[in-house]
């Protein structure tokens, strides 16, 4: 009935002006359909129910992108039509979930200047690029820091404490050190009770942002188990959670197995190979709500063909995808993949079947008994940005056969989301 009375109401200012102008008109109608309907895609916060996300109670399934650049480019007024044009030709694929940087720590153009100490008019331009999401319908998976010196992350955190005389000895010390686990806890707390100056809503109660993650990618040279990460993620999941409820809550790990199932560690890039996380027991920690993981077979396995680099990439979604569903009980989202322009021999056409071959078998775990909730190609610019381009870029004005897979992806997901819909029972 509200949906009605919107229309109504819509339709009525459509009639009056267009007596007086009907190019004014049009842009007016178009204005106030945008704002309905944004409204009303963001207006209730996506959840899990078991090994799936749901969104007023009905399965959620989506495909999605990474753009971590939107914050840094956004600080700039006019380069801010960059994230909007991004947004538009994303949905009009039919993209509808985006990863992105909502961290900056010291260095060039910081969120965070220094401990407790922020810039405004950077915290405005994540305001925008929140504020861009919700008009065009695109929910937001935010990332709190990272786990490499770029936009400082976690070694700024560490160096921060010593440059005040805190006795640290490396960046492991981010998990463990009380001080710098002050400087984060209350990094978290300033994001999540950020205040958003364009659309009045703070973050924490904001249904655009669908997910926060913790940190990006994760590591731990001091304790390859998984351990020491384990004791963090629990810390500051707990911490999260009671600032904001209503939001689901990722870590940010690629997918690497630790000590607590032994036999796990041979589906590593690398059989045996550790980086301090452990997918299992990381992510069976309550207040996390869903896992993740990332895959660069052409980068973890760079001597090793196409055809052995897609194999180990289905072997990768497929056990991460059964541990999800049979031992987490927690919905997984492919957060990070692609294949690299730099690549010797890439092509367009080899491009485009590498990621026709992972948005199938996305697709297939997401209809063969679901846990499989989407995928988040890495990554996508707008036009203009070269200096920013590490080989994965996608553009998607530009590279119409690549923009064409990635619709048909959003296209099929879509579908059986409507499908899964119809069988609500099984939820």
């Amino acid at each position: 009935m509200a949906c009605i009375g919107k229309i109504s109401f819509i339709w009525g200012v459509f009639l009056l002006l267009s007596l007086l102008n009907v190019n004014r008109t049009r842009n007016l109608l178009v204005s106030l359909v945008s704002k309905a309907s944004s409204t009303h895609v963001a207006s209730v916060f996506i959840q899990t129910r078991d090994t799936h996300f749901v969104l007023n109670g009905s399965p959620f399934l989506f495909n999605g992108f990474n753009s971590y650049w939107m914050m840094h480019v956004a600080v700039e007024p006019n380069e801010r039509h960059k994230i909007s044009n991004v947004f538009r030709e994303a949905s009009a694929a039919g993209l509808n979930v985006c990863r992105t940087w909502a961290f900056s720590d010291g260095g060039y153009q910081p969120l965070q200047i220094s401990p407790g100490v922020y810039d405004e008019h950077v915290f405005q331009a994540l305001d925008f690029v929140v504020s861009e999401a919700r008009k065009y319908g695109i929910r937001l998976i935010l990332s709190l820091t990272n786990n490499y010196q770029d936009y400082g992350g976690r070694p700024q955190y560490v160096q921060w404490a010593r440059s005040v005389g805190v006795p640290v000895n490396n960046d492991d010390d981010f998990y463990t050190n009380a001080v710098v686990k002050g400087y984060y806890k209350n990094y978290v707390k300033k994001v999540l009770t950020r205040l958003n100056t364009i659309t009045g809503i703070a973050y924490k109660d904001d249904p655009t942002i669908m997910a926060w993650e913790l940190i990006n990618e994760p590591r731990c040279q001091v304790d390859y188990s998984g351990k020491t990460i384990n004791v963090w993620v629990q810390e500051m999941g707990s911490y999260v959670k009671s600032i904001d409820n209503k939001h689901l809550l990722g870590i940010g790990m690629d997918g690497f197995y630790g000590d607590s199932i032994q036999d796990r560690k041979q589906y590593n890039p690398i059989p045996g190979y550790q980086v301090g996380t452990d997918f299992i027991s990381n992510n069976l920690i309550k207040e996390i709500d869903f896992a993740t993981i990332h895959a660069y077979a052409d980068a973890w396995l760079p001597e090793q063909n196409d055809s052995s680099q897609m194999a180990f990439i289905q072997r990768w979604l497929t056990i991460h995808w059964t541990d999800s569903r049979t031992i987490l009980k927690k919905p997984l989202i492919f957060a990070e993949f692609g294949k690299s322009k730099k690549n010797l021999g890439y092509s367009l056409s080899t491009g485009d079947s590498f990621l026709n071959f992972v948005y199938t078998n996305i697709y297939n775990l997401a209809r063969n008994g679901g846990t499989m909730g989407g995928g988040l190609v890495w990554q996508i610019f707008d036009e203009g940005m070269e200096s920013c381009y590490d080989g994965y870029e996608i553009v998607l004005t530009q590279n119409q056969s690549t923009t064409s897979v990635i619709a048909q992806q959003s296209n099929k997901m879509k579908a059986l989301e409507q499908t899964l819909n119809s069988h609500k029972e099984r939820y």
